[in-house]
């Protein structure tokens, strides 16, 4: 069973996330899924401002 706890953290500290913030995760991925993901939750945090 996963740690709900630990996720629930990685939540909250994501959302506070400001676009030149994910910009830099993007830029810095180590691969493309990693930037995937990256983009994926910058363009989620734009949606939601």
């Amino acid at each position: 069973m996963c740690d709900v706890n630990k996720y629930s953290r990685m939540y909250k500290d994501m959302k506070t996330l400001q676009p030149e913030d994910t910009l830099q995760l993007v830029l810095e991925a180590k691969d493309d899924e990693e930037r995937d993901f990256f983009e994926m939750l910058g363009n989620f945090l734009l949606q939601q401002k």
